[in-house]
């Protein structure tokens, strides 16, 4: 099977399609997102959070580390969080007092960065953002069939199949989240048979045995986010990185939009008082500590510098695609690389 020089990866004008899918609240770094490009993927600065002014900075500062092309992610426009219900959500939490939100960045300020510095791929999530003509090659986010087809329809370049074994929050956007639980091995094939337009498969891909398995199902590309947490260049502490092997459940009451994080017993806590959680984000200005996005498939985190991340996921994907079916010896080159992750990890 093919997998490197697909029609997506030439348009992504990348040598591997392997993307680094962005991760708000400060784990994708501009050192993660140019190492990632520079190995042949492709990065992406998550600017769902950034005010404009933050923004163009994050992006100008991944232009001082590479001239590998990267990705930009945006949040499509979300309302102005209210303040209802917030007092009561600090009492659970233990918070002292309920903090005035920082101003929420207007999608159209930050979008204007983006074609302003003309970055070559955008991507966005939570829905279907009304958008002008852009150079960018566009790419939206689906977790059903009926979401994929409503972004095509938009007139998007790409859409990302988000599997329910991702981390971080879905981008779910057309039905509640707990009809849009579909798994990746699922969702690849049922999109990709459902549009025209490339796919791309996130959710539980970690190594070559997940890049493949993708490539099987259709996909022309891979976003990996859990994956690139071990990485040095992450955004995370050492304690974050410890729990990326712990359960995870999907929640609201962490962000007050539903994510995949690791299962705390505060989590416990605030989903059996019953109260709905405050609007995004204003749950994680009140609470005592933040919670960390992880995937399922968490516990096969590597922890190397991100281009050797890369290049390993390169080596295995051709490893497990080479091998005759059936010898076993593909399965082998890829768990002997995970095994070799976690002796590092020990050490």
């Amino acid at each position: 099977m093919q997998w490197r020089d697909s029609p997506l990866e030439r348009r992504l004008g990348v040598r591997l399609p392997i993307i680094q899918a962005p991760m708000a609240g400060g784990a994708s770094t501009a050192r993660l997102t140019a190492a990632v490009s520079e190995a042949g993927g492709l990065g992406s600065v998550a600017g769902g959070l950034l005010p404009p002014d933050d923004l163009r900075v994050a992006i100008r500062d991944v232009r001082a580390l590479t001239d590998r092309p990267f990705a930009v992610n945006l949040f499509a426009s979300l309302s102005e969080p209210s303040l209802s219900g917030a007092r009561e959500w600090a009492k659970l939490t233990g918070a002292q007092s309920v903090p005035s939100p920082p101003p929420w960045p207007r999608f159209e300020d930050q979008l204007a960065v983006v074609i302003a510095e003309r970055v070559p791929v955008f991507s966005f999530t939570f829905g279907i953002p009304e958008l002008p003509e852009m150079d960018a090659l566009v790419i939206g986010t689906a977790t059903t069939v009926a979401e994929a087809e409503a972004l095509e329809r938009s007139g998007v370049d790409a859409v990302v199949a988000q599997g329910y074994e991702a981390g971080g929050h879905r981008g779910t956007f057309l039905a509640a989240v707990e009809h849009s639980l579909i798994a990746t091995m699922a969702l690849v094939p049922l999109i990709v048979d459902a549009v025209s337009i490339p796919v791309i498969a996130a959710g539980g891909i970690m190594d070559g045995r997940g890049v493949a398995a993708a490539f099987a199902l259709g996909a022309q590309a891979v976003a990996m986010g859990t994956a690139f947490l071990g990485c040095a260049e992450a955004g995370v502490s050492q304690a974050y990185r410890a729990a990326l092997g712990s359960d995870t459940t999907v929640t609201a009451v962490m962000t007050g939009r539903d994510a995949r994080v690791v299962r705390t017993p505060l989590i416990d806590r605030l989903e059996a008082s019953g109260l709905r959680p405050p609007d995004f984000p204003l749950p994680l200005l009140l609470a005592p500590d933040a919670p960390v996005f992880a995937g399922q498939a968490g516990g096969l985190a590597r922890f190397l510098p991100a281009g050797e991340l890369v290049h390993a996921l390169a080596q295995e994907t051709d490893a497990v695609l080479s091998r005759p079916t059936g010898d076993g010896q593909a399965s082998d080159v890829a768990v002997r690389g995970a095994l070799a992750s976690k002796e590092r990890k020990s050490r």
